[in-house]
């Protein structure tokens, strides 16, 4: 027997206002985890898989700065930028 309640797909999605703001952090954190002498790319795909901020740099505020962004709303801004929709 199935249950209509939990069949029923949630629609997510979030503020297109968003992705300039984002990007905005997510420049100031490469380029600050650049000047540092750290892999950028590999940083913070590190912290996006654990959320686990000491993969960012303090150097120019840049820890603080990534997380003001939700992980869902980054992954969902990356993937829509990736796949160009």
């Amino acid at each position: 027997m199935r249950n209509d309640a939990t069949d029923k797909t949630i629609v997510f999605s979030i503020p297109d206002n968003r992705d300039e703001s984002v990007k905005t952090i997510l420049t100031t954190v490469y380029n600050s985890l650049k000047e540092k002498g750290y892999n950028p790319i590999n940083q913070m795909v590190g912290y996006i898989l654990s959320e686990d901020p000491t993969y960012i740099t303090t150097h120019n505020n840049a820890r603080n700065l990534i997380r003001k962004i939700d992980r869902d709303d980054l992954l969902e801004i990356l993937l829509r930028n990736y796949l160009g929709v």
